[in-house]
């Protein structure tokens, strides 16, 4: 995970660490949580006797806490999400579906395509 132009891994003693290269521990499941924030999860590390996930988590002076303190629960693991660029398209009504189907079956004088097999328009 890239957090401020560093990758993030969790380190089996030291906890989360900032890496200048992509290793295993930097892979993290990203969740969304019930309310709408997102939470990332170590791929790598779990909780040894409960097996539960550890989560990524800032404190409130913005540091790295230790990975198997942070309840994914707690506001200190939910992140706001970044919003992915949408494009907004017109949704195109029946009537202009139908009038384009409709020119493509009067002009099409090639063969066409009828179960795999190329069959005139002749013969149809």
């Amino acid at each position: 995970m890239v957090l401020l132009g560093v990758l993030v891994g969790c380190g089996c003693i030291l906890g989360c660490m900032c890496r200048d290269v992509f290793t295993p521990e930097c892979k993290f499941k990203e969740s969304v949580f019930e309310n709408y924030y997102v939470i990332y999860s170590s791929t790598l590390y779990r909780q040894q006797e409960s097996g539960r996930q550890w989560f990524l988590g800032l404190s409130k002076e913005g540091q790295i806490m230790k990975g198997n303190r942070v309840k994914k629960t707690k506001p200190s693991s939910h992140f706001v999400p970044k919003p992915i660029e949408v494009c907004m398209y017109r949704e195109p009504s029946l009537h202009e579906i139908g009038e384009k189907q409709g020119r493509s079956r009067k002009s099409s004088g090639t063969p066409t395509m009828n179960g795999g097999k190329v069959v005139n328009q002749e013969s149809t």
